[in-house]
């Protein structure tokens, strides 16, 4: 059976989706219809990356949040207003700066009718089966870094074992989707505003990006 229809979740993949031509404007509208996995029927819509298409720098989160899915556009609710905050500190303009996630599709569970949407992890196999579209905004961006926002940013960009904690803040130098990237890992700014100590977790967030504007210059 086609994955454009219901594929067993092994099949699970966007591939059959992405057009081989057309840019950015061209990945963000055939994305609008991407159905290569279940993630699409309860989200409202496809949340595709932003910026600039010769942008230096692309930044990489997990997935939308309710702001973004309601929006259409990524890093717009409280974690992106932090991020650009903590960007600019760094020294790296956000308004030139691409942005997008791993998973393009909010993923969250809602306990009852027109209760708050609880942000719901996605796993490896959905991860992966988006990845083609990350593949395709990377191989049109070609930025020189990519700043790695959380845990599961970097299992989908570097792989199961990744742990943020363990390399946050250094420069990486991988093949991802084929081509050679550097990346400089940290924290989502989500967790920042989840943290107990809020002060120092964006401080460490700056630190972090500060290394990132140093690869840069």
């Amino acid at each position: 059976m086609s994955p454009r229809t219901s594929a067993p979740e092994e099949r699970y993949s966007a591939e059959p989706f992405v057009p081989e031509r057309g840019g950015l404007s061209g990945l963000r509208r055939a994305a609008a219809e991407c159905r290569g996995c279940p993630l699409h029927r309860d989200a409202t819509q496809t949340v595709f990356g932003a910026g600039r298409v010769d942008a230096r720098v692309m930044l990489v989160g997990e997935q939308p949040g309710d702001q973004e899915d309601r929006q259409g556009k990524p890093f717009v609710g409280p974690a992106g207003k932090l991020l650009d905050r903590a960007l600019a500190e760094a020294g790296i303009d956000p308004d030139q700066a691409y942005v997008t996630n791993a998973v393009k599709h909010f993923k969250f569970t809602q306990p009852e009718p027109k209760k708050r949407r609880i942000h719901k992890a996605p796993t490896l196999r959905e991860m992966t089966a988006c990845g083609p579209w990350l593949a395709a905004e990377l191989a049109v961006v070609k930025p020189e870094l990519i700043v790695v926002l959380g845990a599961t940013a970097g299992k989908a960009l570097l792989g199961s074992s990744f742990r943020v904690t363990q390399v946050r803040g250094t420069v990486l130098e991988e093949e991802i989707h084929g081509r050679p990237e550097r990346l400089v890992p940290t924290v989502h700014p989500s967790s920042v505003l989840r943290s107990d100590d809020r002060e120092a977790a964006y401080r460490g967030l700056v630190a972090d990006l500060e290394v990132a504007a140093r690869v840069l210059s």
